[in-house]
């Protein structure tokens, strides 16, 4: 799918969108409207998709009492205004990704994702029954809202690369398109790190503003015509191993809604995370395949110097927020940590076992 393609799509679907919407019965009187913004571009694979999909849940398992209206990134707020969009209530809530925020919180980064840190199941497993929701519900606290995981999209791919990657002096002084704690990672290896909006990065590769930006993997990546500048794709993402995806709701208004509706919310956003992930595992390699075969993309991995020095820096990063003197920024880091020691029991001792001696035994072809 070339960036044409996927733009004529998206206003397809939106024209759709439209003719539905003039189909719904009026909303009885009593009943509520939401607005959702998002950092997404329209119709965005997997992300921005599971955003609306996410809307539509609730409306429809709310039988319209609570319907979601979704705008994608820039469309009401520039995307990476999307928290503050829900803050000073332009909206009653937001899709993105909690890092997005660590310049308010540190501790938002943990809920996204940790260089070398947990698998996405090893994420929902703290969140939902190690402590984390209560912490992440503390730290959002200070602004006035809750946050829910909504989207998971596994381990992503480690970014495209305008020239290949041999060891570490390649790495040195690059432009790199990588956000949260992986960026800070990135640093310590010598890269020169920005943040970018999903639909900002094509135009500062195209331009050479960049030199290299990783987003998620082949399915987004394909969509977003990367491989239209770089065509050296790593794998995998050490700095990303399970990056999750959050709805941000306004939490008076939250705790405001009647209980069943508030569980609604909960459980909708619980679908939907286990949804994205399927979602992916299904599209990312077909896509990836795309851009091999018809793309022309070489697919490599990191070097062993890279991988080595990138633990290293991650434990360094790691040990800052350790070392934090915002309590609840050592708090978040210290839970974390305990909850990997008891998850990653499971991942190693069984998962990983099994995968390999899948890998070296049960060859299909």
């Amino acid at each position: 799918m070339d960036r044409r393609s996927f733009i004529a799509k998206a206003g397809l679907a939106t024209i759709g969108a439209g003719a539905a919407a003039l189909s719904t019965p009026a909303i009885a009187q009593g009943n509520l409207t939401w607005r959702m913004v998002t950092t997404w571009p329209k119709n965005f694979p997997g992300l921005g998709v599971g955003a609306q999909r996410l809307a539509d849940r609730i409306s429809k398992a709310s039988g319209g009492r609570l319907t979601i209206q979704v705008y994608a990134g820039g469309e009401l707020v520039p995307p990476l205004q999307a928290l503050d969009a829900v803050i000073d209530g332009s909206a009653e809530m937001s899709h993105g990704a909690a890092y997005y925020w660590q310049n308010k919180s540190a501790g938002l980064s943990f809920f996204t994702g940790v260089p070398y840190g947990m698998t996405s199941r090893e994420l929902t497993a703290w969140v939902r029954y190690l402590g984390g929701q209560e912490i992440w519900d503390e730290i959002y606290d200070q602004f006035g809202v809750i946050g829910f995981l909504s989207g998971d999209t596994g381990t992503q791919a480690g970014g495209w690369f305008r020239n290949e990657i041999n060891g570490l002096d390649d790495i040195k002084g690059i432009r790199f398109r990588t956000p949260g704690l992986g960026g800070q990672v990135w640093e310590k290896l010598g890269a020169s790190v920005t943040n970018l909006a999903a639909g900002e990065i094509f135009q500062a590769l195209q331009s050479g503003t960049l030199d290299a930006a990783e987003f998620v993997g082949p399915y987004n990546d394909l969509a977003l015509g990367f491989y239209q500048v770089c065509k050296n794709y790593y794998f995998p993402s050490f700095v990303e191993p399970g990056l999750a995806t959050e709805l941000v709701v306004d939490k008076k208004k939250f705790l405001d809604l009647p209980e069943d509706l508030q569980a609604i919310v909960r459980d909708c956003c619980q679908a939907e995370y286990d949804a994205v992930a399927a979602d992916f595992a299904a599209n990312d390699p077909r896509a990836l395949q795309t851009l091999v075969e018809k793309h022309g993309v070489q697919v490599k991995r990191f070097p062993e110097e890279i991988m080595e020095a990138g633990a290293k820096a991650s434990k360094e990063v790691l040990q800052t927020f350790l070392d934090s003197s915002d309590p609840l920024t050592k708090k978040t880091a210290e839970s974390f940590v305990a909850a990997l020691k008891i998850v990653r029991q499971k991942t190693e001792g069984t998962d990983v076992p099994f995968l390999l001696a899948r890998e070296k035994y049960f060859n299909l072809d």
